[in-house]
Protein backbone atom coordinates (compact mmCIF):
# COMPACT_ATOMS: atom_id res chain seq x y z
CA UNK A 1 0.00 0.00 0.00
CA UNK A 2 2.89 2.32 0.76
CA UNK A 3 4.24 1.89 -2.81
CA UNK A 4 0.90 2.85 -4.36
CA UNK A 5 0.73 5.94 -2.16
CA UNK A 6 4.31 6.95 -3.08
CA UNK A 7 3.64 6.49 -6.81
CA UNK A 8 0.43 8.49 -6.51
CA UNK A 9 2.24 11.38 -4.79
CA UNK A 10 4.99 11.36 -7.45
CA UNK A 11 2.40 11.36 -10.24
CA UNK A 12 0.61 14.25 -8.57
CA UNK A 13 3.84 16.28 -8.35
CA UNK A 14 4.69 15.48 -12.01
CA UNK A 15 1.18 16.54 -13.05
CA UNK A 16 1.56 19.82 -11.17
CA UNK A 17 4.82 20.59 -13.01
CA UNK A 18 3.24 19.64 -16.36
CA UNK A 19 0.25 21.89 -15.70
CA UNK A 20 2.56 24.75 -14.70
CA UNK A 21 4.51 24.35 -17.97
CA UNK A 22 1.30 24.32 -20.03
CA UNK A 23 0.02 27.40 -18.19
CA UNK A 24 3.31 29.25 -18.76
CA UNK A 25 3.36 28.36 -22.47
CA UNK A 26 -0.28 29.43 -22.85
CA UNK A 27 0.48 32.84 -21.36
CA UNK A 28 3.42 33.29 -23.74
CA UNK A 29 1.25 32.38 -26.72
CA UNK A 30 -1.48 34.74 -25.55
CA UNK A 31 1.03 37.59 -25.32
CA UNK A 32 2.29 36.82 -28.84
CA UNK A 33 -1.26 36.77 -30.23
CA UNK A 34 -2.07 40.06 -28.53
CA UNK A 35 1.06 41.67 -29.97
CA UNK A 36 0.19 40.48 -33.48
CA UNK A 37 -3.40 41.72 -33.13
CA UNK A 38 -2.08 45.15 -32.14
CA UNK A 39 0.26 45.12 -35.16
CA UNK A 40 -2.65 44.22 -37.45
CA UNK A 41 -4.78 47.03 -36.00
CA UNK A 42 -1.93 49.50 -36.53
CA UNK A 43 -1.48 48.31 -40.12
CA UNK A 44 -5.22 48.77 -40.75
CA UNK A 45 -5.03 52.32 -39.40
CA UNK A 46 -1.99 53.05 -41.57
CA UNK A 47 -3.79 51.70 -44.65
CA UNK A 48 -6.82 53.90 -43.95
CA UNK A 49 -4.57 56.96 -43.60
CA UNK A 50 -2.73 56.16 -46.83
CA UNK A 51 -6.01 55.70 -48.71
CA UNK A 52 -7.23 59.07 -47.46
CA UNK A 53 -3.97 60.73 -48.48
CA UNK A 54 -4.12 59.12 -51.94
CA UNK A 55 -7.72 60.30 -52.39
CA UNK A 56 -6.70 63.82 -51.39
CA UNK A 57 -3.72 63.87 -53.77
CA UNK A 58 -5.68 62.36 -56.68
CA UNK A 59 -8.44 64.98 -56.69
CA UNK A 60 -8.99 66.19 -60.27
CA UNK A 61 -8.98 69.88 -59.34
CA UNK A 62 -5.64 69.51 -57.56
CA UNK A 63 -4.08 67.62 -60.47
CA UNK A 64 -5.52 70.11 -62.98
CA UNK A 65 -4.08 73.08 -61.09
CA UNK A 66 -0.69 71.40 -60.80
CA UNK A 67 -0.69 70.51 -64.51
CA UNK A 68 -1.58 74.07 -65.54
CA UNK A 69 1.17 75.39 -63.25
CA UNK A 70 3.61 73.20 -65.18
CA UNK A 71 2.31 74.53 -68.50
CA UNK A 72 0.52 71.34 -69.50
CA UNK A 73 -2.60 71.47 -71.68
CA UNK A 74 -5.16 68.82 -72.60
CA UNK A 75 -4.26 66.57 -75.54
CA UNK A 76 -5.65 67.59 -78.93
CA UNK A 77 -7.44 65.21 -81.29
CA UNK A 78 -4.67 65.41 -83.91
CA UNK A 79 -2.13 64.16 -81.36
CA UNK A 80 -3.69 60.69 -81.29
CA UNK A 81 -2.74 58.02 -83.83
CA UNK A 82 -4.64 54.98 -85.02
CA UNK A 83 -4.76 51.90 -82.84
CA UNK A 84 -3.75 48.53 -84.26
CA UNK A 85 -4.87 45.44 -82.38
CA UNK A 86 -1.81 43.25 -81.72
CA UNK A 87 -3.78 40.06 -82.45
CA UNK A 88 -3.21 39.27 -86.16
CA UNK A 89 -6.07 36.76 -86.18
CA UNK A 90 -8.65 39.53 -85.83
CA UNK A 91 -7.61 41.07 -89.18
CA UNK A 92 -9.21 44.44 -89.51
CA UNK A 93 -11.49 44.32 -86.47
CA UNK A 94 -9.06 46.17 -84.18
CA UNK A 95 -8.01 48.88 -86.61
CA UNK A 96 -9.13 52.46 -86.14
CA UNK A 97 -9.37 54.70 -89.21
CA UNK A 98 -8.33 51.85 -91.53
CA UNK A 99 -4.65 51.88 -90.53
CA UNK A 100 -2.37 48.93 -90.08
CA UNK A 101 -4.02 45.73 -91.23
CA UNK A 102 -4.71 44.35 -94.68
CA UNK A 103 -8.22 43.11 -95.44
CA UNK A 104 -8.80 39.40 -94.95
CA UNK A 105 -9.16 37.11 -97.93
CA UNK A 106 -12.57 37.50 -99.55
CA UNK A 107 -13.17 41.03 -98.17
CA UNK A 108 -11.79 42.86 -101.26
Amino acid sequence: MKIVLTISVLLMIASAFALYAVNYETRNLEAAVTAREKAIEQADRDIAILKAERAHLARPERIGNAARALGMVPAQRDQFTGYVDPDPLKRGRGVIEGQGAAPAAGER
